[in-house]
């Protein structure tokens, strides 16, 4: 219930924490998951203390104990363990400070891991993060490679190594990070992160050596697999281990088997990709050769052949006959000319023979009224009208008497 109170009535430290004490007592008893970072087993006293964990966030709460609960799992439970607690929240009002009393105490075993893991990937399954269509593919070289590892491991040391023995330009850009433990998940996406937002690296390995399933349980992490999933920059997996895969294997774009694994297929290897070069050149050099060999043949097929070693001896293989059809043509043209000119003179006999001219030649005459109008019929003239009269030779008047 909320409480009534201003500046000229507060409510006093003790007050405030007593209630802060009455509303956690009726939270009643719960199961809690974490991880154990601190543990404090004093000889002779009755009470242990540790400090349980969320190996997801920073965030962690004391639990106390009674010594035979603890005994019961002293074997088997130590730093670094993931247990499950069944408690009671406690507040302690002088000091106005929250915590857990334990009345049981159960380790979490490997099956019980790998189950959870196994429905958590499950789950992200169905979202959709670890689909084929999500990753993206890898630069064929990078300038700047991300590498997020343990502080002088053997994986820093063989994925630089190997990268630049393979290529030695190749740089890096390290966040050197817990790789198991309970600091493990935050710091490691958080690297993860810090390299994403950088635009020069290409692409981001993640890398650890071999473990057991509860070293390697922060890369199975929700928190990690989002964040991965979340990345514009291609990330590697790196986690060398067998046969388990950790979640970080299905959400990065690609798998490496080890860190030395990851090294060769990030980075080209300069003495193959030469050797490459040098294979391609020679293969181009004998495909130009080829081809000029195969036009060179070619052209000495076309040269052979006698038109090309002779090119006028079509014309003159043709002379002859272009001679004789020049001579077919003239002499029929010229039949043709005869026969006209035949034809033309003939015409011309029968024109002259039936002309008038040839007829007044003969001593006739034509008789012609004033309008040029030919006298057919004496009833056409009167007496003493004056006619035109043609001849051969000329033309007169002459005039009708009677």
């Amino acid at each position: 219930m909320a409480l009534n109170t201003s500046a000229e009535a507060p409510v006093p430290v003790g007050e405030i924490s007593r209630l802060i004490g009455g509303w956690i007592d009726r939270l009643g008893a719960v199961w809690v998951e974490g991880q154990i970072t601190q543990l404090s087993r004093r000889p002779g006293a009755g009470v242990v203390f540790l400090t349980l964990r969320d190996p997801s966030y920073d965030i962690s709460i004391g639990v106390t104990c009674f010594r035979q609960v603890f005994d019961a799992v002293a074997d088997v439970v130590g730093e670094g363990a993931r247990v499950v607690v069944h408690a009671k929240p406690e507040w302690y009002a002088p000091r106005g400070q929250l915590s857990l009393r334990a009345a049981e105490i159960r380790p979490v075993g490997v099956g019980e891991l790998l189950a959870r893991l196994e429905m958590l990937k499950k789950a992200l399954t169905a979202e959709g993060l670890f689909a084929a269509e999500r990753k993206k593919p890898l630069p064929f070289l990078p300038q700047l490679i991300g590498l997020v590892c343990g502080r002088a491991s053997a994986a820093e040391r063989d994925v630089l190594e190997n990268a630049r023995h393979r290529w030695p330009a190749v740089r890096f850009e390290v966040r050197n990070v817990p790789v198991q433990g309970v600091h493990a998940v935050p710091q490691v996406v958080q690297a993860v992160k810090e390299l994403d937002a950088i635009e020069e690296v290409d692409v981001i390995i993640v890398a650890r050596g071999g473990g057991s399933v509860e070293d390697l349980l922060p890369f199975s992490d929700e928190q990690l697999v989002r964040a991965v999933a979340e990345c514009r920059t291609p990330v590697v997996s790196a986690i060398g281990h067998e046969p388990d895969n950790p979640l970080l294997d299905f959400v990065a774009d690609l798998r490496a088997s080890t860190p030395t694994d990851a090294a060769k297929k990030v980075v080209p290897d300069v003495g193959e990709e030469l050797e490459r070069v040098r294979m391609l050149r020679d293969r181009g050099r004998r495909c130009v050769d080829a081809l000029v060999a195969r036009e060179e043949r070619g052209l000495a097929n076309a040269l052979a052949r006698p038109a090309m070693e002779d090119p006028h001896r079509m014309v003159d293989e043709r002379a002859d006959h272009v001679a004789s059809l020049v001579d077919r043509s003239r002499r029929t043209l010229g039949h043709l000319l005869d026969r006209a000119d035949s034809e033309l003179t003939h015409t011309h006999a029968r024109v002259v023979a039936l002309s008038p001219a040839a007829t007044l030649k003969r001593g006739y005459a034509v008789l012609q009224k004033g309008d040029d109008h030919v006298v057919r019929d004496g009833a056409e003239v009167e007496p003493g009208e004056a006619l035109r009269a043609r001849v051969a030779e000329g033309e007169f008047t002459v005039r009708v008497d009677g």
